[in-house]
């Protein structure tokens, strides 16, 4: 197993800007009100571990393919990322509909566990993880990704209302909308280059 921090920090950036603005941020936020924050954090971390796991293994699958396919592939995933963040729209979603408190380990753990286990799949992150396994190192991009998805968990929950409150989310958007594009366009050069 050999590292690439080129391609750990690169899953780390991408998908720590696309998860930004994501519903599991506002999520991780409302738990966070009414749960135990570290016990909220665990449960989002395991789902998360998971995603990262299952993204990667696909991501290993189109490995196989052909370089020139891959980088193809690899660019349409990250125009339709660069797309979908661009666009906007995101963040209205309202999963806040529980108004008691949940307490204790167990309970705090499977309720996060399963709020974004279940609305994390086809998820950008999700996609673009995968995206990055297929043409950097796997363990790396789930090094990378899986630390940046946590990160973000983390940061909700410690300072969710700073940054809903101060930071514009359109702007993180446009930034990680911008990445995707940047890097959709160099997949497609390295098709013609290599």
């Amino acid at each position: 197993m050999q590292l690439d921090p080129l391609a750990i920090v690169t899953a780390f950036g991408l998908i720590f800007l696309a998860e930004l603005p994501d519903k599991t941020m506002f999520a991780s936020l409302a738990m966070g009100t009414r749960m135990r924050p570290l016990y909220v954090w665990f449960g989002t971390s395991t789902a998360f571990v998971v995603h990262v796991a299952i993204a990667v293994g696909a991501g290993s699958l189109l490995g196989l393919l052909p370089d020139w396919i891959v980088k193809l592939v690899s660019a349409l995933l990250f125009a339709f990322g660069a797309f979908v963040l661009l666009r906007g729209g995101g963040g209205d979603d309202d999963e806040d509909t529980e108004s008691k408190t949940v307490t204790g380990f167990w309970p705090v753990y499977s309720t996060a566990f399963m709020a974004v286990f279940i609305s994390e799949w086809g998820d950008l992150t999700q996609i673009t993880t995968a995206n990055l396994a297929a043409s950097n190192g796997t363990w790396s991009t789930a090094i990378g990704s899986a630390a940046a998805l946590m990160s973000v968990s983390a940061l909700a929950l410690l300072a969710g209302r700073f940054i809903a409150t101060k930071v514009p989310l359109k702007t993180v958007q446009r930034i990680g909308g911008l990445c995707m594009l940047g890097l959709a366009v160099w997949s497609i050069v390295e098709i013609f280059a290599g």
